[in-house]
């Protein structure tokens, strides 16, 4: 196999038809080697499906019909697109591997750009947007602050810009594939594995239908897991809150020390008593709270559940006999028991 197509989806079913109608000519227009078993371009486009509630899975099985190289993964229920992520990287056999969005606001044409890039011997190839014209000024004032944090907190810093939409090397997938940890953060792993790498510039389109499935908490729970999960900044920063109370206090205690010594004591102030209690019981449980938001990490990764559970599977034509076979036993990323036939 040559390409493959990750597609995470989610409630996307009239975005199916739309972008198969854009996406299969890029693909048959790419000049790809044709496949020894069909004679057709040697291409698949693979579905996430996952746990969507609408008519998504049964469109994308209409779609199998006409055009046998597209399939679909199905969750058992919804894992969250990340996960989506990983499992479309666990099934694709392409020597490239190209992830975009169902809603079109990835333009498929770019996916011609991408594959320049890769035969000149990049192994990440990544979209890069040239504005956030169609978001609001709040949303685009937090990305601007989320990037800065990454960059100064960060192990390595993030092209700004740069999402899910991109091109990555069967190197690259493998690299990716061997990395197993649950609090996933997928533009930070692209980061992190390295490899030789190229922005492609690209205008953001209009959502062809439905919503956004992005609500501005899920965004803020999005950067912070970002955040947590490749820098321990967040931890150290209260021990250097600590430090600098625990400095102030001494020097207010020398203050009053000295204070009293030449003017006498006074009475002492009870609201000032209150908003120092509140401040410091507020210090604690905040530098608690950061503790636990690691611990809780911990956790989830020590339990070493499955990734995903995909409940069944339509298979792409096109590939060797066991292709579809679900990712090896043991692996931290493996579905659980092995995918159902649609």
């Amino acid at each position: 196999m040559e390409l493959s197509v990750i597609v995470p989806v989610y409630n996307e079913a009239d975005n199916i038809a739309p972008l198969l109608g854009r996406l299969i000519p890029v693909l048959e227009g790419l000049g790809l080697p044709a496949s020894r078993t069909s004679g057709h371009a040697s291409w698949e486009i693979i579905f996430v499906n996952d746990g969507s509630r609408d008519a998504t899975l049964a469109r994308i099985q209409e779609a199998h019909q006409k055009e046998p190289r597209v399939g679909v993964i199905a969750f058992s229920r919804n894992f969250g697109k990340e996960v989506a992520i990983a499992a479309g990287l666990d099934y694709a056999r392409g020597r490239g591997v190209v992830i975009m969005d169902a809603d079109l606001q990835h333009p498929p044409e770019t996916i011609a750009e991408f594959v320049a890039k890769w035969r000149e011997g990049f192994v990440m190839v990544y979209a890069q947007r040239t504005d956030r014209v169609n978001e609001t000024a709040i949303k685009r004032g937090f990305a601007r602050l989320f990037y800065r944090l990454f960059r100064a907190f960060g192990e390595m810093p993030l092209p700004e810009g740069a999402g899910d939409f991109r091109l990555i090397d069967r190197r690259g997938v493998d690299a990716l594939r061997a990395m197993g940890e649950r609090a996933r953060f997928s533009k930070g792993l692209y980061a992190w594995v390295g490899f030789s790498s190229v922005g492609v510039p690209f205008v953001v389109a209009d959502r062809a239908h439905g919503v956004t499935k992005w609500s501005f908490r899920k965004l803020f729970r999005f950067a912070f897991d970002g955040i947590t999960s490749f820098s321990t900044i967040p931890l150290k920063i209260w021990t250097y809150a600590g430090l600098a109370i625990s400095l102030a206090s001494i020097a207010t205690a020398l203050y009053f020390l000295i204070r009293t010594m030449l003017l006498g004591s006074d009475l002492p102030g009870y609201p000032s008593l209150i908003v120092s209690v509140m401040f410091f019981s507020g210090i604690q449980l905040m530098s608690l709270g950061m503790i636990g938001e690691y611990v809780g990490r911990i956790f989830a990764e020590v339990k070493r559940r499955p990734l995903y559970i995909v409940a069944e599977s339509l298979v792409p034509a096109g590939g060797t006999e066991g292709a579809e076979a679900a990712p090896s036993a043991g692996s931290s990323t493996a579905s659980a028991g092995a995918p159902a036939t649609l």
